[in-house]
């Protein structure tokens, strides 16, 4: 079945407007030709933490699993975004880069899921074993973007609200979504190239309006855009890893100096870190976004949690 044909699609397949195209077998082969990654540790120690109690009345509570994974917790259930659970971010779960840090909350001490919001179909975001499982065990609500129906319904999805970029979905009782735009790409497969979409979710839930980012680049007027048409969020979640070399990485992933133009430009009253220091993807050290952080905010409202560590606004 076709896709609408808008300014981000043909009709099969989606590209991002006014951007250069994503980067080739050629780019890659670049890369890895003349890569020379900063050593990882193997592993990092982190003792995971049971889930704080949710807000009692209005609020939310995030908390960062890993990666790009927070549980949201309210009064009216919770939330996951891209849930991550396996030790590698990779075909069939053998394959791809292996985490340096354990989840933060183990699998097995999560809440009741009610909903998911899913950013796009890349490995470190979307797990397969980890989404089956929670199929399985809450049945909930997932959110996507345009392309997800038919791999989400063979884990056992019930419930998959697809939709384009500004597009929204109300979940009785618990959150309002809206997909936005992000500059990004997906491919799970060789042969597969953007046949799905990519974004991110700005969210209202328990009277905090959150922005979760998803992946995605910079570009000047790409989150002012967001805000003017979704207001300022309370709470950004947004991506500051992932992004040497930047000749490569700059099209799809923000450093964080740009993280930082982000959060200020998309208007929000506080931001948390995430997309660092789980899997080594690219070149930089593993603490060296969080430097880069320290040294770019300035009095921006931009925190950087531990692992289970958590935030309530």
């Amino acid at each position: 079945m076709p896709f609408p044909l808008t300014d981000h699609c043909d009709g099969k397949t989606f590209f991002n407007p006014g951007a250069p195209s994503v980067a080739g077998l050629g780019d890659v082969i670049r890369w890895k030709s003349t890569s020379r990654p900063v050593p990882w540790p193997k592993r990092v120690e982190v003792v995971p933490q049971p889930p704080p109690a949710p807000p009692a009345g209005d609020g939310v509570t995030a908390t960062w699993v890993g990666h790009s994974t927070f549980l949201l917790q309210t009064a009216a259930g919770a939330v996951l975004t891209d849930p991550v659970f396996s030790d590698r971010a990779g075909p069939l779960g053998l394959l791809g880069p292996r985490r340096a840090v354990a989840p933060g909350i183990r699998f097995t001490d999560l809440p009741r899921v009610a909903l998911i919001l899913l950013s796009h179909d890349h490995y470190d975001h979307c797990d397969l074993a980890s989404l089956r499982r929670l199929a399985r065990r809450d049945a909930p609500v997932i959110v996507t973007p345009l392309g997800y129906r038919r791999l989400l319904g063979s884990l056992g999805f019930r419930a998959v609200v697809e939709l384009d970029w500004w597009q929204s979905h109300q979940e009785p009782g618990l959150a309002e979504v809206t997909l936005v735009p992000a500059r990004h790409w997906c491919r799970r497969t060789p042969f597969a190239t953007n046949n799905r979409l990519w974004g991110g979710h700005m969210a209202t839930l328990g009277g905090r309006r959150v922005y979760f980012v998803g992946d995605s680049g910079y570009a000047p007027d790409f989150f002012p855009a967001i805000r003017a048409r979704c207001g300022a969020p309370d709470l950004a979640l947004i991506p500051i890893g992932a992004y040497e070399p930047r000749w490569f990485m700059k099209a799809a992933h923000m450093d964080p100096a740009e993280a930082v133009r982000a959060h200020r430009e998309v208007g929000s009253r506080r931001s948390i870190a995430m997309h660092w220091g789980t899997f080594q993807l690219t070149d930089e050290g593993r603490e060296q976004p969080v430097e880069a952080l320290a040294a770019a905010r300035g009095t921006a409202a931009f925190d950087v949690l531990p692992f289970g560590g958590s935030l309530t606004i």
